[in-house]
């Protein structure tokens, strides 16, 4: 296993969130929008009024998974840390939840009815928005350092985006991209990751139904690169967010071009660059993710805190 230094994870979860707040203040834009005005640097206020580097749902969702991770594997305990975010502003940018998916809430408010965290997501082909996708990150770094076995790593998956997303046709998107990631943590490039997934094709495809599995020709057809920019659509389905950030980590050559091709996608801009931003982080580098960007980012320190504990709770505690 390559050795995994605490830059590396705070690289991703920087990463995530910068490509987060580059998106907040352009959500909901229509891609014509961005011929005449192409985002180029960190931007504020616009959709959600709100200053320069603050993230979202998105990013809290992620830190409260990661946070509860550094405890090890207790699902209850990150649906509870979910619930904090959303009744207590907990891991918010500056203490208020300002966006929030419909499946998102509909499942949290379940999970206070029922208390149980394998019993409340959305479950319905309807319902299969990016909201489990975008914080699912910080599950690679637990499963490669304590390196959890293949059965295991599924069932972690399914577990922890089902408590908003249970859905198969989110789980099945958690799972290429947490595969994705962890690639990259092995030291492949971009291609070589994604090349490795479309490997997996029979793993996969042993998961899913016939339906299912054509939901997926673009995402592992081995080309996805290659596919015209008007043919990836960049709204909230899972579907869509999966192969937008493939896209743009493809046809990219920096952390910086990454996250801002995602955002000029337009739509859900900040959810497409979170997704995004996390393998890009992990890829290029913490020295990568421009220096401008990172001073502006709300509670950076505490970031940098989280990413340097989970780093410790997933590659230096011994179970």
């Amino acid at each position: 296993m390559k050795d995994i230094n605490s830059n590396i994870v705070r690289a991703g979860l920087l990463g995530l969130a910068v490509g987060d707040a580059l998106g907040v203040p352009l959500e909901f834009k229509h891609r014509d929008y961005f011929i005449e005005h192409e985002v180029k640097d960190m931007l504020g206020y616009g959709t959600h009024h709100q200053p320069p580097g603050t993230w979202s749902d998105d990013s809290s969702l992620s830190f409260c998974l990661a946070e509860s991770l550094c405890g090890g594997y207790h699902l209850k305990e990150i649906a509870n840390k979910f619930i904090l975010w959303l009744e207590k502003g907990y891991w918010t940018a500056y203490g208020t939840v300002f966006d929030i998916g419909i499946s998102t809430s509909a499942a949290l408010h379940r999970y206070k009815e029922n208390g149980d965290p394998y019993h409340c997501g959305a479950y319905l082909e309807s319902e299969n928005g990016n909201g489990s996708l975008m914080r699912i990150l910080p599950l690679c770094f637990y499963l490669h350092g304590k390196n959890i076995k293949e059965d295991e790593k599924f069932s972690l998956i399914s577990e922890i985006s089902g408590i908003t997303h249970t859905h198969i046709r989110s789980v099945i998107c958690c799972y290429i991209y947490i595969d994705f990631c962890l690639f990259l943590l092995e030291g492949k490039t971009l291609q070589e990751a994604y090349l490795s997934v479309c490997k997996l094709k029979e793993k996969y495809r042993a998961i899913v139904d016939e339906k299912e599995w054509k939901v997926l020709h673009k995402i592992l057809s081995g080309d996805i690169e290659t596919i015209a920019s008007e043919k990836i659509q960049s709204e909230g389905y899972v579907v869509y967010t999966l192969e937008a950030a493939l896209y743009c980590l493809l046809t990219t050559g920096s952390y910086k071009e990454a996250v801002l091709k995602a955002v000029n996608l337009g739509y859900d801009t900040d959810t497409t660059a979170c997704v995004v931003g996390g393998p890009a982080g992990l890829y290029y580098g913490l020295e990568n993710i421009p220096e401008s960007w990172r001073a502006q980012l709300a509670r950076k320190e505490d970031i940098e805190e989280l990413a340097d504990s989970l780093h410790r709770a997933c590659y230096e505690m011994k179970v």
